[in-house]
C-alpha cells in the first residue's frame, strides 16, 4: 500500500506521481487497477457529482461519507480526504478536530488550501501524526476572492508569494504541496525549491507529479473543461449512445429478448 513516506520517496528517486479524484467505491476500484498511487476525496464532489457552481457549499457530513466510501474500497492508494470550506479556517481546534474526522472515517491524510497563514494549522496537525497535503495557486475555496477561476502567479511580487508559501508549508511539515492553475516556470521553480513533492493540476509538466478530477479525465463531466484538462476517454458520449439504445429496444419491444427472459 502506498503511505505518505513511499509518496515522497518519489521524489527522491525521481519517479512521478499520479492522483486523481474518486468518489465512490466502484472507481475506487477501477483506479486502483489502473495503478493510479493516491486518491484525493476531492471537495470537487460539490461541481461533479452535487452539480453546484462551485465547492463552497460541500460539508463535513458530504466528505466524510464519501471518504468512507473509498478507503473503504481502496487496497492500494494513498487516500487523502479534502478538508471543506470553512472546516479550518475559523480556528485551530476546528482544524485538528476536523482532520482527525478524516481521518477517522478511513483516509491516511487530509489537503487543506492556503500557504504560510495556514502554516499553524499544518504544524498543529503534523505534530498530532495527521499528514498534510497543502494547496497553493487557484485554490477553488477562494474563487470570489479571486474573481473567478483564473491563473495565479503571473506577476512576480504574487510568485514570489507563492514560493514562500511553498516553503512555510514545507517548514510546517506538509508531506506534498498540489499546485494549481500557476504558471510553468512558477511551478518548476517551486518543485525544484522544496524538497517534498508538488503535485500539478494546470501547472506544467515539471511538477512532481499530477492530479486530475476523475469525471474530467474520462469525459464524463464537459458543463465546462479548463485548459489543462486533456480527456482520455469520452465516455459521456458512449453512456448517451448505450442510453438511446436502451430506450429504443424498449420501446421497440427488443428488450428484454429471450435471452434476457426466465422461463
Amino acid at each position: 500500500m502506498m503511505t505518505v513516506l513511499e509518496f515522497q520517496r518519489h521524489k527522491r528517486d525521481k519517479k512521478k506521481l499520479t492522483v486523481v479524484t474518486a468518489y465512490d467505491a466502484l472507481f475506487t476500484r477501477i483506479v486502483e487497477q489502473a495503478g493510479i498511487q493516491a486518491i484525493l476525496v476531492g471537495d470537487s464532489l460539490g461541481v461533479v457529482v452535487q452539480g453546484k457552481a462551485n465547492t463552497l457549499s460541500v460539508t463535513m457530513d458530504d466528505m466524510l461519507y464519501h471518504t468512507k466510501l473509498v478507503a473503504g474500497a481502496a487496497q492500494q492508494a494513498l487516500v487523502i480526504g479534502d478538508m471543506p470550506f470553512m472546516s479550518y479556517q475559523a480556528s485551530l481546534e476546528d482544524a485538528l478536530r476536523n482532520a482527525g474526522r478524516f481521518l477517522q472515517a478511513g483516509a491516511q491524510a487530509i489537503k487543506l488550501e492556503g500557504g504560510a497563514v495556514m502554516a499553524d494549522r499544518v504544524a498543529a496537525m503534523t505534530s498530532l501524526g495527521i499528514p498534510v497535503m497543502g494547496h497553493l495557486g487557484m485554490t477553488p475555496q477562494s474563487v470570489h476572492q479571486f474573481g473567478g477561476y483564473k491563473v495565479q502567479g503571473k506577476e512576480s511580487d504574487h510568485a514570489q508569494t507563492l514560493l514562500n508559501d511553498a516553503k512555510a508549508l514545507e517548514a510546517a511539515g506538509a508531506f506534498a504541496i498540489v499546485l494549481e492553475a500557476i504558471p510553468t516556470e512558477l511551478a518548476k521553480t517551486i518543485t525544484e525549491q522544496v524538497a517534498i513533492p508538488t503535485i500539478g493540476i494546470g501547472a506544467g509538466p515539471h511538477c512532481d507529479g499530477q492530479v486530475l478530477v476523475l469525471y474530467d479525465l474520462l469525459g464524463l463531466f464537459d458543463d465546462f473543461v479548463p485548459k489543462f484538462v486533456k480527456p482520455y476517454a469520452r465516455l459521456k458520449v458512449d453512456v448517451l449512445q448505450a442510453l438511446r439504445r436502451y430506450k429504443e429496444e424498449v420501446e421497440d419491444g427488443r428488450f428484454p429478448s429471450e435471452a434476457e427472459s426466465y422461463h
